[in-house]
């Protein structure tokens, strides 16, 4: 069986658009980033949640992600509250940044990992769009507080994939599992 180490709404969204049968296990994996490239963050974070869950399921597939936003080599996680939402996305505005997402697929059969990064494109924004997506509350569980999926115009463009932004690349996943769990597409 297939096992996500996390309790996100979008990973589980992903994973059953591509059609797989999976249960949820999050993660007790703890988060310290200290001092690490947001790139060797999602790689360490991954893997942690992956291995923290096959710890406890030797006999499964565990699939474990971690996504952050990277601005100007600083990282930006979720958002404390409101004002701390308000504050990234006027950081973000009329700006690029990358989200990188690192993913973990261990089995029994071994492990394979890799790390994703999307350029992101923000519109400029305005304090009204700002204060209005921020009382819509949808920034403050998400990285960089923003979700590209949201409805809000924040996004001007991507280079790279559109999964990734949303915190699971599709096309590394099903890479993964393919060599790693055996699956076939």
């Amino acid at each position: 069986m297939l096992i996500l180490a996390s309790n996100s709404p979008r990973r589980r969204e992903i994973l059953s658009a591509l059609r797989l049968t999976f249960a949820v296990e999050p993660s007790l994996f703890e988060e310290r980033a200290a001092g690490r490239s947001a790139r060797e963050t999602v790689l360490a974070f991954a893997r942690g949640k992956a291995e923290d869950v096959f710890s406890r399921h030797r006999e499964d597939i565990v699939l474990g992600a971690d996504t952050v936003v990277s601005l100007d080599g600083e990282i930006l996680g979720k958002p404390k509250d409101g004002a701390d939402a308000a504050r990234m996305l006027r950081r973000l505005s009329g700006r690029m940044h990358e989200v990188f997402t690192g993913v973990c697929v261990l089995s029994s059969g071994g492990c394979g990992e890799e790390v994703v990064s999307t350029k992101v494109f923000f519109n400029p924004l305005g304090e009204d769009l700002i204060e209005a997506y921020v009382k819509s509350g949808l920034p403050l569980d998400k990285a960089g507080a923003y979700g590209i999926q949201d409805g809000f115009p924040l996004v001007g463009h991507i280079e790279g994939s559109y999964t990734n932004v949303v915190g699971l690349p599709e096309e590394t996943v099903r890479a993964l599992l393919s060599r790693i769990g055996g699956y076939k597409w």
